[in-house]
């Protein structure tokens, strides 16, 4: 995957987590997993509607200092225990989004020992929007969640 990678379009997070790749595949695809290490604490997902297939739902809605947020989107391609693509170019039944803002392509490789390299893309439309997206912090706000997923996965056990 990252020798088709645009520097102009393409923000990149490469993560070796210690906890096992099923288990970090649970925490992407079960929304009570995902709620609680999807978004930089103290934010908080306040719902979460998850439909892991082609075409299905990606929904979350954060509270962020008081304001809602809604990301609505949908699955472009699901690979499971290895790879989920999913945008909010389009939302349930291929509606295309008013303003769309990335797809994002996440992968999970099982390094054994209970390790998993987790690798998040997050391809823009534009080089403006890419960069939109570096200046609100991706790769802190990024980093803070997969340092909160990991945490998360070692309290769930294998």
């Amino acid at each position: 995957m990252t020798d088709d990678l645009d520097p102009d379009l393409d923000l990149v997070l490469v993560r070796e987590l210690a906890a096992p790749r099923a288990v970090i595949w649970r925490c992407w695809t079960e929304p009570e997993h995902l709620k609680q290490w999807f978004v930089p604490k103290p934010h908080r997902v306040t719902a979460c509607h998850l439909d892991v297939r082609v075409g299905g739902a990606c929904n979350t809605t954060f509270d962020v200092e008081g304001a809602v947020m809604e990301n609505k989107g949908v699955y472009l391609e699901v690979v499971p225990g290895e790879k989920l693509v999913f945008t909010d170019t389009y939302t349930e039944g291929w509606k295309p989004a008013a303003e769309p803002f990335m797809t994002a392509i996440v992968t999970f490789e099982d390094l054994g020992g209970g390790r998993t390299r987790y690798t998040a893309v997050a391809r823009h439309r534009n080089a403006e929007t890419a960069r939109q997206h570096r200046d609100m912090g991706f790769h802190d706000g990024w980093g803070t969640v997969a340092t909160q997923l990991e945490a998360y996965a070692q309290g769930m056990g294998a």
